[in-house]
């Protein structure tokens, strides 16, 4: 595996971890949206990783034939972004609000602060270890260029 392969890994994680920051502060924001351009409450989002390349087996990755640049993998990226169905909304009493069903319930999103939190903790936890991954890969290099001095 080339160095820049290792960085090419650390960098799509950290791409992967971006986005999926991203996602969360959208549905932290939306927390209160009642209505979107459909008429209907606000649906928490969620981000769906998948790797690169498939990993070679384990043999495989001993073996002489990894593949023309030796690589084993080739990091991770995001398939898709899913809304969450599975997750009722919260019906809230408020009949003068303006979304109000004839009952007087209002739909709000099913987007749960502590969980947004919790998974915001968890993108920037691996964004970081992804950080320093690439930090650590970068020294290698370097070290590796200092030998011939």
């Amino acid at each position: 595996m080339s160095i820049f392969n290792a960085l090419n890994i650390s960098t799509s994680g950290m791409t992967a971890q971006r986005l999926r920051m991203d996602v969360i502060s959208e549905n932290i924001a939306n927390v209160n949206t009642t209505r979107t351009s459909d008429g209907t409450p606000y649906r928490r989002k969620e981000v769906v990783f998948a790797e690169k390349a498939n990993y070679p087996t384990f043999a495989q990755a001993l073996s002489v034939q990894m593949g023309a640049d030796g690589a084993v993998g080739k990091g991770v990226k995001v398939s898709q972004i899913t809304e969450d169905t599975t997750t009722p909304e919260k019906m809230v009493y408020e009949p003068s609000h303006p979304d109000a069903d004839e009952n007087g319930y209002v739909s709000y999103p099913n987007v749960n602060t502590v969980t947004e939190m919790t998974d915001l903790i968890d993108a920037s936890r691996a964004y970081e270890a992804n950080t320093t991954a690439f930090n650590a890969s970068k020294s290698i290099a370097l070290l590796g260029l200092q030998i011939g001095e």
